[in-house]
């Protein structure tokens, strides 16, 4: 687009109006922390919703309830759910959370049976800090997920409080679902005790996982036609999809906040447009001394092009990295209901966002350049 040895005149002309130049970045720096953030849960909000054509876990929920206070059914459906064609597997899982509606800082407790742990949950996640024997050898501890411990920072060999219960942080886990990222998992009959309600036999859930994805369906029905009659009729839908059910409501501010996102581009193209006719207007003369030397036309509007593209990458350069350090270090995740949208700052976003910058920078010096490229010098000197 430009030459090399013009980088030099272009940042010169740049910092000519230097505190002009930094509020603008200043500006854009905000505007695009804003976009990467709003970029950020909604990548969140997709890995945790999105149904894949491979999943094959069904979750068994109380019918017509959706805190996991209110959802409350015997242990024993396990046996009935097992013995149903096309079920490969049955967890039954206790839940108890701090805080049940939505909010950036909620705590869930799991208790899941110790065997079906280690059968069917340890193996899809890592451990990064402590020891699955610890979880094993003590009933009150807690594996957390790196979200949660990094929000509350929580190391092993701590003990912590929330919604009544206090655990033991016998270890932390690094997992690629969205569901274990801000969960402690905790034995079922600790759970079931330690908050005092004695629901000895109560569960909140059951996962249930399939022999086969395309009988999802099939197994729910059949699941829903098995208790239909019993004093705690079941909802049973795939796992991903009965987290967006729960959250539906955060996921429809999360699409509104794609206008925001929209908003802060906007915002990057008024300020650096703004910035660079104030900076034309300025550097009338200059101009007029550029063409005079030799300078063609569509060299002056290319080095008014690169400005806006400095001031706007600049910005977006800082606005990005902060953002992506910010969120990727807070820990910070919606829960609703138990379930967790985790905010995914990836390094693409960082990408993606500046490159965005970039275009619009471009964008917002196109009009400036081609009135400068057309002014006469004549015209430019007679405008000093």
């Amino acid at each position: 687009m430009i030459a090399p040895r013009f980088i030099p005149l272009v940042l010169r002309q740049v910092l000519r109006a230097r505190t002009r130049s930094l509020l603008t970045i200043a500006g854009v720096t905000v505007a695009m922390f804003l976009f990467a953030a709003v970029q950020a849960i909604q990548a969140g909000v997709e890995a945790a919703t999105k149904v894949q054509v491979d999943d094959t876990t069904l979750v068994v929920y109380r019918k017509d309830r959706y805190c996991p206070y209110s959802s409350l059914m015997p242990q024993s459906y396990e046996q009935q759910i097992r013995r149903l064609p096309g079920v490969e597997a049955v967890v039954p899982i206790k839940i108890v959370v701090s805080n049940c509606r939505t909010s950036l800082d909620v705590v869930t407790f799991r208790g899941v049976p110790r065997d079906e742990f280690l059968r069917g949950f340890a193996p899809e996640f890592e451990i990064v800090a402590g020891s699955l024997t610890d979880w094993e050898r003590r009933s009150d501890a807690a594996l957390l997920g790196e979200t949660l411990a990094t929000r509350r920072g929580l190391k092993v060999g701590d003990r912590f409080e929330a919604a009544g219960i206090t655990a033991y942080v016998a270890g932390v886990i690094r997992s690629d679902e969205p569901q274990d990222q801000n969960v402690a998992y905790v034995h079922l009959d600790f759970l079931q005790f330690a908050s005092g309600s004695r629901s000895g036999g109560i569960v909140t859930q059951f996962n249930v996982r399939v022999s086969d994805p395309s009988q999802l369906d099939t197994v729910a029905t059949a699941i829903d036609g098995e208790f239909a009659a019993a004093q705690e009729p079941t909802s049973t839908s795939a796992e991903k999809a009965f987290v967006a059910r729960a959250a539906n409501d955060v996921i429809e501010i999360v699409g509104f906040m794609r206008w925001l996102s929209w908003g802060c581009l906007a915002a990057v193209l008024a300020l650096v447009g703004n910035a660079i006719v104030l900076s034309v207007q300025d550097r009338v003369s200059t101009h007029a001394v550029f063409q005079t030397l030799g300078f063609r036309d569509h060299q002056i509007a290319r080095l008014i092009i690169a400005e806006g593209l400095v001031l706007s990458g600049a910005g977006a350069l800082v606005g990005c990295t902060a953002a992506i350090v910010f969120l990727a270090n807070s820990g910070l995740a919606l829960s609703v209901e138990s379930h967790s949208i985790p905010v995914h700052a990836t390094p693409m976003i960082f990408v993606w966002g500046v490159l965005i910058a970039a275009v619009v920078g471009v964008l917002a010096g196109l009009v400036p350049a081609w009135q400068a490229a057309r002014r006469e010098i004549v015209a430019c000197f007679r405008a000093v």
